[in-house]
């Protein structure tokens, strides 16, 4: 049964009841039983409280904490603030904060260092032990700073998969004992949801096996400095995470989404299913035609149902939080220019946490950097090449 904590003012108001029982003929016995307590609690609060109103009491509790937190650190304030209004206390849980501490008490009150230690709690071997500081600690510091500062929504592990891809011996508790002393944090985001996988074949989660068996894509929504909107249509491959297309207009509709996908097909080669919304560009009759006779099945997942395209969601959330919000667009061509930079970026530098801290595909390269009249891929895709014709211009054709 846990046991029941008065306030300072709750024990002067029972004192009060108990005194006024006494006085009205009551032994001491039955006015403690009646208040709930035992006649030892009734003495020692008389002792402590007896004579005191409840802002009086009140007050007292409130001194009697602040020389509990004077004496942790030493018997005096923290530096700087030798009143008990400018002390806010704080508990001394590190070696380091306990060590700072001992030395403050030395060195303001005069105390030997013993003493000191005995008051903070430390032991004097971790007061006196001299960490050992690297050679290369402050070039290591400087290069997690420059990591931390281009990627803000980056935590310490990811930034320690990016220093061992640069050459650096370090270890992720390294990484994050520097990343505390420089004060470095991540905002918390929103909780992650679980992914839905059913056993029972089911189309809308149908789980990727291999490069190539499920895409997904979307559209997410921008605009520019002077308020026009922009439209973003994201392309993925559920298996690789790797991000195969990223088309910025002010307009996208069914017949420029057929191009986007045709273009990448001609490089990544053609999906057996493509996962998206019910939005009207996707359920479009001419697109659901033009991948039927590719034979690649669409997979829609159920209205107002986000979670069930979760590859796609969680690829918008990290582009709209790593680069839409820290960006200004002052026109059209600036937009497709930085996205293309970013989408490489996330390609074949940035740690995916899902693949062991491995970027999703070092090797990836823009659609639109293939040489015309690439022999192998009109070999592997001959429907979607037309003979004498660039890849733009299979792309136009593969329309209809």
């Amino acid at each position: 049964m846990p046991i029941q904590r008065y306030k300072p003012e709750q024990i002067v108001t029972m004192l009060r009841q108990i005194e006024v029982g006494i006085a009205n003929g009551k032994t001491t016995p039955q006015a403690c039983k009646e208040a709930a307590i035992t006649v030892q609690t009734f003495c020692r609060w008389r002792k402590e409280y007896g004579g005191l109103k409840m802002d009086q009491a009140k007050r007292l509790k409130e001194l009697e904490k602040r020389e509990w937190q004077v004496e942790a650190v030493g018997g005096g304030a923290v530096a700087g603030q030798t009143d008990f209004e400018g002390y806010r206390g704080g508990k001394l849980l590190s070696p380091e904060r306990r060590r700072c501490a001992v030395e403050h008490a030395c060195q303001e009150y005069a105390v030997s260092e013993r003493r000191a230690c005995r008051v903070v709690r430390q032991w004097r071997g971790t007061q006196r032990y001299l960490p050992l500081r690297r050679t290369d600690e402050d070039e290591l510091t400087q290069a997690i700073l420059a990591l931390a500062a281009k990627y803000g929504r980056y935590g310490y592990r990811r930034i320690t998969a990016l220093l061992q891809s640069a050459g650096w011996p370090v270890g992720k508790d390294r990484v994050q004992r520097i990343w505390r002393r420089e004060g470095l944090k991540v905002p918390q985001k929103q909780r992650a949801r679980g992914r839905l996988w059913l056993g029972d074949g089911s189309c809308i989660r149908l789980r990727p096996e291999h490069a190539n068996h499920v895409w997904s894509y979307d559209f997410v929504k921008a605009m520019t400095h002077d308020g026009r909107g922009l439209r973003i249509l994201v392309v993925i491959d559920e298996y690789t995470r790797e991000c195969l297309a990223l088309r910025v207009a002010r307009r996208l509709g069914s017949l420029q989404l057929i191009e986007t996908l045709a273009d990448v097909m001609l490089v990544r080669g053609i999906p057996e299913h493509i996962r998206s919304d019910n939005g009207p560009e996707f359920i479009a009759k001419e697109l659901r035609k033009w991948l039927g006779k590719l034979g690649t099945k669409t997979l829609y997942i159920e209205p107002g149902s986000p979670w069930e395209n979760g590859y796609c969601e969680s690829f918008n959330g990290k582009l709209r939080d790593e680069f839409l919000n820290g960006e200004i667009f002052y026109s059209l061509k600036e937009a497709q220019i930085l996205t293309e930079r970013w989408r490489v970026e996330y390609n074949t530098e940035r740690p995916h946490s899902a693949l062991a801290y491995r970027p999703p595909a070092p090797q990836a390269f823009s659609p639109k950097q293939v040489g015309h009249g690439d022999v192998e891929n009109k070999n592997r895709f001959p429907h979607l090449h037309t003979p004498g014709g660039d890849y733009g211009q299979s792309s136009k054709q593969a329309l209809h």
